[in-house]
C-alpha cells in the first residue's frame, strides 16, 4: 500500500509542477527554457522513479498472490483433512448405530415366539432395556422399531386380572389376546368385565393363548398377562374347586382343541367346564346354522349400519352399499362355519353382506373372490369390518392398512370397480349384544355343572 500511495504522490506532484509551469509564462524566455528544461528534467525523474515504485509494487503483488496461493493451499489440505476425519468419524458413528439396532431386532426376534421358556421374562425385560438405551436416530434403524414405538393406546386402562383367584369358584377368561392396548380394553377386557358383573359371588380371571402377545405387552408396556398354564397353577395352588372356562374363540377350532388338551391335567383337581365359543357348535355341512351365528350376524350387521351413520341394511342396499365381513381364516375342518355365517346371513335376507378371511380359508372366503362377488352382485360402495372379536393387527394391517397393497382396502380400491372402499376398525367383543351372548354361554356352562 505505501508502493502505491507513492506512486499516486509522484502523480499530483507531477501535475502540479506542469501546472505551475503554465503560470510562469509571463518571464523572460531564457527562464522560461530553463524553467521548461527543469520541468523536463523533474517530469522524466519523476516518470522514472514512478516506473521504478510500479514495478516494486508489481513485485510485491507478486508475492503476495504467491503467500496467498500458499495460505489457500494449506487451508484446503486443512480442510479436506478435516473432512476426511469427520467422514471417518462418522463411517464409524454409522457402524456403531448399526450394530446396536441390530442387537435390539435380534432381541426383538428372540421374544416373538409361541413357546414359554425359563428365560422368557428375562429375555423381554433385556429386550426393552436395550431399547431404552438407544438414541432416537438408532431406533430409526431398528427393523422392527414399531415393536416398541407403534403407539396402541394406554396399557393402564387394561386390568389383566392376573391376580391369584381369592374364591373357590372360579370363571377363566380364554382369548388369543392382542398386544393393541385400547382395543384389548374395548373388547376382551369388555367381555371379562360383563362376564364379572353377571357373576358378582366368582372370581373372574383373564388367559391368552398366544405367547407372541403375551410376551409384547410385557416387553413393551410391562404388563404381565397369565398364560393358560399359569392361570390353572394359580387356581390349582388357590383351593379353586369350581372352575368354568370361557372361551372368547369364535369356534370349535385348532386353539379350541388346544384349550380343551390344556385343561386335562387339570380335570382331577377341580371340577371343570368348558363353555361354548361365541358362534356355537360347528354343523355338518355349509348350510348348517344355529341361534348363536343367527344372533352374532344380527349384532354385527346392526353395528355395521349404526357406525355407517345408515337407517338399515335394507337402506344400504338400495344405496349400493356392500357390507364385508373379514374373518381369520383356518385350515382346520371347523372353517366350514364362514359358509355357514354366510349362509346364516343369506338365511336372514341380508343380500349386501359377504364373508371373507384373511387366509382365504375356505377358497370361496379368499379376498380377491369376495371381490368378484361384490362385484358382480353390483354393489359400488364396500364398507369392510372385522369378523374377529378384535380388532387387532389383522384388522389394522391386514384388511384396513392403506400403504400395504396387499390389505383389503388396497385390494378393493385397486379393483377400480367401486366408488368408496371404507374401513370400521373394531372388534365383536364392542358389541354389547356380543357380551350377552358371551355371559350366556358361562351361565349354560354353569347349569351343566350342576
Amino acid at each position: 500500500m505505501k508502493l502505491v500511495k507513492s506512486v499516486a504522490a509522484i502523480a499530483v506532484a507531477a501535475c502540479l509542477a506542469v501546472v505551475c509551469a503554465g503560470c510562469a509564462s509571463s518571464g523572460s524566455a531564457s527562464s522560461a527554457s530553463a524553467s521548461a528544461s527543469s520541468a523536463s528534467a523533474s517530469a522524466a525523474s519523476s516518470e522514472a522513479s514512478a516506473s521504478a515504485s510500479s514495478e516494486a509494487a508489481s513485485s510485491s503483488a507478486a508475492s503476495s498472490e504467491a503467500a496467498s496461493s500458499e495460505a489457500a493451499s494449506s487451508e484446503a489440505a486443512s480442510s479436506s483433512a478435516a473432512s476426511s476425519e469427520a467422514a471417518s468419524s462418522s463411517a464409524a458413528a454409522s457402524d456403531a448405530d448399526q450394530a446396536a439396532a441390530a442387537a435390539v431386532d435380534e432381541l426383538i426376534a428372540a421374544i416373538q415366539v409361541q413357546e414359554r421358556t425359563d428365560t422368557t421374562d428375562a429375555d423381554c425385560k433385556a429386550a426393552k432395556a436395550a431399547w431404552d438405551a438407544l438414541t432416537d436416530a438408532q431406533k430409526e434403524l431398528v427393523e422392527e422399531g414399531g415393536y416398541f414405538a407403534d403407539d396402541t393406546g394406554d396399557a393402564s386402562k387394561d386390568d389383566p386380572l392376573a391376580a391369584a383367584p381369592d374364591k373357590e369358584n372360579e370363571i377363566l377368561v380364554v382369548s388369543f389376546g392382542t398386544s393393541f392396548n385400547d382395543n384389548r380394553v374395548a373388547t376382551i377386557g369388555a367381555v371379562e368385565k360383563a362376564i364379572q358383573a353377571a357373576n358378582p359371588d366368582w372370581a373372574v380371571r383373564r388367559a391368552f393363548t398366544a405367547q407372541i402377545i403375551i410376551n409384547h405387552v410385557a416387553a413393551r408396556d410391562g404388563e404381565q398377562i397369565n398364560t393358560v398354564a399359569q392361570a390353572l397353577d394359580l387356581a390349582k395352588e388357590s383351593g379353586v374347586k369350581n372352575l368354568i372356562v370361557a372361551p372368547t374363540h369364535l369356534m370349535h377350532g385348532a386353539e379350541y382343541d388346544e384349550l380343551v388338551a390344556a385343561l386335562k391335567p387339570y380335570e382331577a383337581d377341580m371340577k371343570i367346564v368348558i363353555s361354548e365359543p361365541l358362534l356355537g357348535e360347528v354343523g355338518a355341512d355349509p348350510s348348517v346354522i344355529n341361534d348363536d351365528k343367527k344372533a352374532v350376524a344380527e349384532a354385527v350387521v346392526a353395528a355395521t349400519v349404526k357406525d355407517a351413520g345408515l337407517d338399515s341394511i335394507e337402506a344400504a342396499d338400495a344405496d349400493k352399499v356392500a357390507f364385508v365381513f373379514m374373518g381369520h381364516g383356518t385350515s382346520h375342518e371347523a372353517n366350514v362355519t364362514y359358509n355357514q355365517m354366510q349362509a346364516q346371513m343369506n338365511e336372514l335376507g341380508y343380500k349386501n353382506v359377504f364373508i371373507g378371511t384373511v387366509e382365504g380359508e375356505p377358497e370361496d372366503t379368499a379376498c380377491d373372490v369376495v371381490i368378484g362377488k361384490v362385484k358382480d352382485a353390483g354393489y359400488t360402495k364396500v364398507i369392510l369390518r372385522p369378523l374377529m372379536v378384535v380388532a387387532g393387527d389383522h384388522a389394522n394391517n391386514d384388511m384396513a392398512d392403506p400403504e400395504d397393497p396387499e390389505s383389503w382396502f388396497s385390494q378393493f380400491t385397486a379393483s377400480g370397480a367401486f366408488e368408496s372402499v371404507d374401513c370400521q376398525i373394531k372388534g365383536l367383543g364392542e358389541i354389547l349384544a356380543v357380551q350377552d351372548l358371551y355371559v350366556k354361554h358361562v351361565a349354560d356352562a354353569m347349569a351343566q355343572a350342576q
